[in-house]
């Protein structure tokens, strides 16, 4: 994941995906892991530019809880989307 850090838009892309899937599929866990990897984006793009990061930003303690957290929201959207059935067309 290191790579998200030398370039947060990536994970638009990844929030994006998720986007998709959660169109397709309308399931809480896809929406939240959606949400949350676009959260991530914004807030790791801002660390990027050095708006919320004016000093020496080497040591990213931040990263330790984040993480983990979108690992395990990616997985609990991935199997979310697995089980839910697909979406009425309307």
């Amino acid at each position: 994941m290191g790579i998200l850090i030398q370039y947060p838009w990536l994970a638009i892309g990844i929030a994006a995906i998720f986007g998709v899937i959660w169109h397709r599929k309308r399931n809480l866990a896809t929406l939240i892991a959606t949400a949350l990897w676009a959260l991530y984006a914004v807030w790791e793009y801002l660390m990027f530019a050095r708006i919320l990061c004016t000093g020496d930003c080497n040591i990213r303690v931040d990263l330790i809880l984040l993480y983990p957290l979108l690992v395990l929201v990616s997985i609990g959207g991935i199997i979310g989307a697995l089980y839910a059935k697909p979406s009425r067309p309307q």
